[in-house]
């Protein structure tokens, strides 16, 4: 089915409506060409939408002028710092900043410095794939701390988190908002878990890639903002690659607290140099001139979360949607129509839809399913219709057998 869309979005008030699914099509990102032209995919964390129009000039300038050497953080950190002022309240030091090729590679580089191999890192699961992969690889133990579910939706378990800490953690990662539940957490969360990390010796490290994201009714809040030691001492980790649709381009920064400053300092040039100047440009306008663009996105993706609950109690009523507070992403429970451990699995066979899999979120993923809204409506309603169409011929399937059982 092709959207309404047309051309390439010049003018479009609600860039996810910018583009035909054939045009989407031509694309050659992952979200693309991971499955078959016949598979609607809804999985990675990349949207459907142009650049902003600020962003694709200076890429088209760049790109004009041969620009397209070894990365150097030229102006991002001031540009950073100063959209995190406008939009959190957040003062930081840019001369402390460090600029690194992405939020995941970031991380890894902070945990080598902030920790030793063997070391205990603890994260709230389910939790961002990556982590999984990339923390054993480095020598540094997972050990997943749940979040917990209610009628309410995701919460942060205070007492759990104390028990992992006080079994001997040295760093604890906390996604904030949070992949893939989209939780915002309160301030006064956050203080209680720095109040816990003082208590208990461990260092924070903040993937807040997602914090531009954020809808009305709740307000991110940056962990090194709060007064406490540990947010002193916490190291974040921020980008514009997924509130600008910038992932490719691979520019990330290490932000200090005050008292992380020399911890961020012993990055090694080698690893700035990893980053790709196209997202340091892309990045820099991102902070300075696209807001504009992004309360455009955010309309759209308001709307869509709301869609995908309508559509899902139409279709789908069995399905467990808590909407997101922040990022474009749903967490979707499907155990109740018993699909097993991996429902995107059945969906991806037999729907033609392309989720990605809770399972890989870690244990408390199993029977969930993560569902990318950042897409036209129109694609939106077609996942969900597809998805339930393919439930209704496994009734029929189910029937059938039945009858023949007679």
């Amino acid at each position: 089915m092709t959207s309404t869309g047309t051309g390439h979005g010049r003018g479009h008030a609600d860039p996810l409506a910018a583009y035909s699914l054939a045009e989407l099509r031509e694309r050659h990102s992952s979200k693309w060409r991971e499955y078959p032209p016949d598979v609607l995919p809804v999985w990675v964390a990349e949207m459907d939408t142009p650049l902003a129009e600020p962003i694709a000039a200076a890429l088209v300038e760049a790109i004009g002028r041969g620009d397209t050497g070894y990365a150097v953080a030229g102006g991002l950190p001031e540009a950073f710092a100063g959209f995190a002022a406008r939009r959190f309240g957040w003062r930081t030091d840019p001369a402390a900043i460090r600029l690194v090729p992405d939020v995941m590679a970031g991380i890894v580089e902070v945990l080598h410095l902030v920790t030793k191999p063997g070391d205990r890192v603890v994260v709230n699961t389910p939790a961002y794939p990556p982590y999984f992969y990339w923390l054993p690889r480095i020598g540094r133990e997972v050990v997943e701390s749940p979040l917990t579910l209610n009628a309410r939706g995701f919460r942060l378990d205070l007492d759990a988190l104390e028990r992992d800490f006080a079994a001997g953690a040295a760093a604890y990662l906390l996604c904030s908002p949070h992949n893939p539940t989209g939780l915002v957490f309160g301030d006064d969360e956050l203080l209680a878990v720095a109040r816990l990390a003082d208590r208990y010796g461990v260092r924070v490290v903040v993937d807040e890639i997602h914090a531009p994201l954020v809808y009305p009714g709740a307000t991110h809040v940056p962990f090194a903002s709060l007064d406490a030691p540990a947010a002193a001492r916490s190291i974040t980790l921020v980008s514009a690659s997924k509130a600008w649709n910038l992932a490719g381009l691979k520019a990330a920064l290490a932000v200090p607290g005050p008292e992380a400053r020399t911890d961020v300092a012993a990055i090694d040039v080698e690893v700035s140099e990893s980053a790709g100047l196209l997202g340091v440009i892309a990045s820099e306008v991102a902070f300075t001139s696209g807001e504009p663009w992004l309360a455009e996105l955010m309309a759209g993706l308001t709307a869509n979360r709301a869609l995908l609950g309508d559509l899902l109690a139409e279709h789908l009523p069995e399905v467990g949607y808590q909407p997101p507070q922040a990022t474009y992403l749903a967490w979707l429970d499907f155990r109740a129509l018993g699909l097993g451990d991996d429902p995107a699995g059945w969906f991806l066979r037999r729907g033609g839809v392309a989720l990605f899999p809770g399972r890989k979120f870690g244990a408390p993923g199993c029977g969930f399913a993560r569902f990318n809204f950042a897409t036209d409506p129109e694609r939106v309603g077609e996942a969900v219709r597809q998805m339930a169409a393919s439930l209704n011929s496994r009734q029929r399937a189910g029937i059938t057998t039945a009858l023949h059982a007679l």
